[in-house]
C-alpha cells in the first residue's frame, strides 16, 4: 500500500481491495484503461475503503461536466463519514472547495496536502489537474518540484510524476528542460501519454512542426489505443502540426477519422472538436456540418454554471452551427450569476464573457469589434483553463480580425508577434504576407 499511495493506515480496506484500488491510481496515472470501473472492484471489495471513495469523487470532480459533478458531491457526502485519517479528511477539505467551484482554494488546500503526504500521488495528480484547469502554470511546475526530492527512482509512479513535472516545465516556459524530463519519463513508462504530451506541447510552443509529427508517429501505439483517454488530444496535436504546416487535408482526415470518430460526448474531447474546427473555419476551410455534431453533444455540458473555458468552446460550436441563441444563453447566465457561483462565475464575467463576445463579433464579421473585445482579454486569459497551446486559439482570432479589419497597423504588429515566436510557420506568414498585400490592409478571404 504504502508504495502506491502513502505510508499512512487507510480506512476500511482489505487486501483484495487495494488490489483494485492500485489498479485504479495506475489507470488514473496513465489516463488508460478504466479508473471508474477498477475502483468500483475496491469498493465493492471493501465499502466502507475512505480512499476509494476518495479516488471516485476526483475521477468525477476534475471532469468539468454538470452531471459528473452532480455524481462527484453524491460520492463526498457518503464518504464524509468513512473518513479517519489525517490524509483522508485532508483529501475531503479539498474535494468540498473543489465542488464548490473554488478551484484555486481546492489547489492550495492540496498544496499543504502534498506537503505534508508527498508520496500521496492520487494527491499529487488531483493537484496538478487543478492547476491545470486553472491555468496556473507556476504551480504546474512548482507543485511537483516541491515533492521530487523525497521520491525515489525506484518507487512506483515516479516515472509519472516526471511527466506531470515536464508539462508544469513547459507551461513555465522552461522548454529545454520539459522535452528532456518528458522523454525521460516515456523511456521509463511509455504509457504514460501525459508525458508524451508534454514533448507535443513542447515541439508545438517551439514551431517545431515536422518534428511534432515524427514524434507522434513514433510513440503512435503507446498513445492512441481504443483504451487511451487521452488519444483524441493528442490526435489534436497532431493535427494542429499538419494545420501549421499547411496540410489541410490531412487535418480534415484526422478530424473525421481519429478526433470525431465516435462523436465523444466528453468534454474534453469536444473541447478539441471545437478548438480545431475554428482554426480550420479562420484558415477558409468548409468544414461542412460538423459544427451541428459537436454543438449537439455541448447541450449536455454548456450550462453558464460550472467552467466557463468549457462554455467559451461550446460558444465556438454554437457560432459555427448558427446557434446563437445558446450563446445568448450562457452569455445571460454570466450577467446574472452574482457572487453565487463560487470561483468560476468570476471566471465567467472576468474572462468567458469577453473572450465570447468577441468570437461572436469576429463569427459574424465585425472584426474591429472582436479586436477591441480579444485584444484586453487574452492578458487575462490564462486566469483560467487549458494550456497555452489552446489558450492561443485566442490570439490567433485576434491577429486574424485585425487583417480582416484591414487595420494595417495593428495586424503587422499582431502578425510580428507571432512570427517572433514561430518564425517559419506558414500561417503566421500568411498575416503579414495578407496584410503588406495592400496599403489598407487585405481582408481575407471568407
Amino acid at each position: 500500500m504504502k508504495d502506491r499511495l502513502h505510508s499512512q493506515d487507510t480506512s476500511g480496506a482489505n487486501e483484495a481491495a487495494v488490489v483494485h484500488f492500485d489498479a485504479a491510481v495506475r489507470a488514473f496515472n496513465i489516463y488508460r484503461g478504466d479508473p471508474v470501473a477498477l475502483v468500483d472492484q475496491a469498493i465493492e471489495a471493501a465499502p466502507e475503503f475512505a480512499m476509494a471513495h476518495i479516488l471516485k469523487a476526483y475521477l468525477f470532480g476534475l471532469a468539468t461536466e454538470p452531471e459528473a459533478a452532480t455524481e462527484a458531491r453524491s460520492i463526498l457526502e457518503m464518504t464524509k463519514p468513512l473518513a479517519k485519517t489525517e490524509t483522508e479528511l485532508s483529501h475531503l477539505a479539498a474535494l468540498e472547495a473543489l465542488l464548490d467551484n473554488n478551484w484555486t482554494e481546492a489547489a492550495t488546500r492540496l498544496d499543504r496536502h502534498n506537503m505534508e503526504f508527498p508520496h500521496d500521488i492520487v494527491g499529487l495528480q488531483a493537484g496538478h489537474l487543478m492547476d491545470f484547469y486553472r491555468a496556473n502554470a507556476r504551480n504546474l511546475r512548482d507543485r511537483i518540484a516541491r515533492v521530487l526530492p523525497t521520491w525515489s527512482e525506484d518507487q512506483p509512479g515516479y516515472a509519472n510524476l516526471l511527466g506531470m513535472y515536464a508539462f508544469g516545465l513547459e507551461e513555465a516556459g522552461d522548454y529545454a528542460r520539459a522535452e528532456a524530463i518528458g522523454r525521460e519519463a516515456v523511456e521509463r513508462d511509455p504509457l504514460d501519454c501525459w508525458a508524451h504530451h508534454a514533448v507535443a506541447h513542447v515541439l508545438e510552443m517551439q514551431g517545431r512542426a515536422e518534428e511534432g509529427t515524427r514524434w507522434m508517429a513514433s510513440r503512435e501505439s503507446h498513445w492512441s489505443g481504443d483504451d487511451n483517454f487521452f488519444k483524441v488530444h493528442n490526435w489534436w496535436h497532431n493535427a494542429l502540426y499538419h494545420l501549421d504546416l499547411g496540410h489541410a487535408e490531412t487535418v480534415m482526415q484526422l478530424y473525421d477519422a481519429r478526433i470525431r470518430v465516435d462523436e465523444s460526448e466528453v468534454a474534453l474531447d469536444l473541447v478539441d472538436a471545437s478548438a480545431l474546427l475554428w482554426r480550420l473555419h479562420m484558415e477558409g476551410h468548409d468544414v461542412g456540418d460538423r459544427w451541428a455534431e459537436v454543438a449537439r453533444c455541448w447541450d449536455a455540458h454548456a450550462d453558464g454554471r460550472l467552467y466557463p473555458f468549457n462554455d467559451w468552446h461550446a460558444a465556438m460550436a454554437y457560432l459555427g452551427a448558427r446557434r446563437e441563441s445558446e450563446v445568448d444563453r450562457i452569455l445571460h447566465q454570466y450577467r446574472t450569476a452574482g457572487d453565487t457561483g463560487g470561483e468560476t462565475a468570476r471566471w465567467a464575467q472576468i474572462t468567458g464573457m469577453p473572450l465570447i463576445q468577441g468570437f461572436r463579433a469576429f463569427s459574424e464579421g465585425r472584426y474591429d469589434e472582436a479586436v477591441d473585445y480579444l485584444h484586453p482579454a487574452r492578458y487575462v486569459a490564462n486566469s483560467f483553463g487549458g494550456s497555452h497551446a489552446q489558450r492561443d486559439i485566442i490570439d490567433w482570432t485576434l491577429t486574424e480580425a485585425a487583417v480582416r479589419s484591414g487595420t494595417r497597423s495593428a495586424a503587422e504588429a499582431l502578425a510580428a508577434e507571432r512570427l517572433a515566436v514561430k518564425p517559419h510557420s506558414p500561417i503566421n506568414k500568411g498575416f503579414l504576407t495578407r496584410t503588406s498585400a495592400s496599403g489598407k490592409g487585405l481582408v481575407a478571404a471568407e
